[in-house]
């Protein structure tokens, strides 16, 4: 017998929910397993000389389980990769949304959706083949493997999703507002500036900072070009090992719940809360404009 209209969205609505409870009980789960792993070491080490720190030596005897250079060579890495990535990915975007024809706009938007596609070892093996020995002749550098070549290549990874979002985001524009503006006199770049990129300003919001939580958690680039060298940087060409890279090149020798296991696992607290506080400025920025924006329409 077949099932009334009612039974029917019922059993969608279940399904649907049931479908967002499983996600988030996995996020729960890998959350806590987290916690449960890397919370022992603060029992060897306190919370402020881990991630305050100046020395990591995690094998040596007495061990140092100081972070501070792995942080700040996260952020440094995360902060020029942002200052190359959002300028060209958003003026991209502006320029596919409210410059380019349609047919243009038809060959480029896939194109540069696609480069989001490319494995980040294959943007870490140019770095390393192609961009290291670029910048150690240009620059005249002991190592072409450093900050800075990390930082372009995480740029290179993060322009898409901003260029992809934003696009999406200023695209979605009401075409009337523009019509509105040009009716009144503004020229194409002011109505671009003043009323388009206001308008879509919280889409914008959320593209920027999705780009800068990937830059923050990607591992596998910054494992392959950015030196490995555990030490504050004095410049952006010198060597440095993020967070991420840390766990990936560290995990397979520490010793099953050992310190150094559990130190790894304390890493991947701090990066998960550095991702985590990314994702919550996103979300009350984007909420913020939104409102704004609302507002002033």
């Amino acid at each position: 017998m077949a099932l009334s209209r009612k039974s029917q969205d019922t059993l969608v609505r279940n399904f649907f929910f049931l479908t967002a409870l499983s996600s988030i009980v996995a996020l729960a789960l890998i959350m806590v397993y987290l916690f449960i792993e890397g919370m022992p070491i603060f029992g060897l080490v306190s919370v402020s000389d881990f991630l305050f720190g100046s020395f990591w030596y995690p094998t040596s005897d007495p061990p140092e389980f100081g972070i501070l250079p792995l942080i700040v060579a996260s952020l440094s890495v995360t902060a020029l990769s942002s200052a190359i990535a959002i300028p060209l990915g958003v003026m991209t975007a502006i320029y596919l949304a409210e410059i380019a024809s349609r047919r243009t706009r038809d060959i480029f938007k896939p194109v540069v959706e696609l480069l989001a596609a490319l494995p980040s070892v294959v943007i870490g093996f140019f770095g390393m083949v192609v961009m290291a020995p670029f910048l150690q002749e240009t620059f005249d550098l002991a190592t072409g493997l450093n900050l800075f070549n990390a930082a372009i290549m995480l740029a290179f990874m993060s322009v898409p999703t901003i260029c992809s979002v934003s696009e999406d985001a200023i695209y979605a524009v009401p075409r009337e507002l523009k019509e509105a503006s040009l009716a009144l006199g503004a020229t194409h770049f002011e109505t671009i500036s003043k009323v388009v990129l206001p308008a879509s300003l919280s889409g914008i919001s959320t593209a920027v900072m999705l780009g800068m939580s990937r830059a923050i958690g990607e591992t596998m680039v910054v494992l392959m070009v950015a030196g490995g060298a555990a030490m504050i940087p004095n410049s952006i060409f010198s060597p440095v090992r993020p967070m991420p890279s840390s766990i990936a090149a560290e995990m397979a020798e520490a010793s099953f719940r050992g310190d150094h296991y559990r130190a790894l696992f304390a890493i991947g607290i701090v990066l998960f809360l550095f991702t985590l506080v990314f994702n919550l400025i996103a979300s009350h920025v984007a909420e913020k404009h939104k409102q704004v924006g609302a507002a002033t329409l």
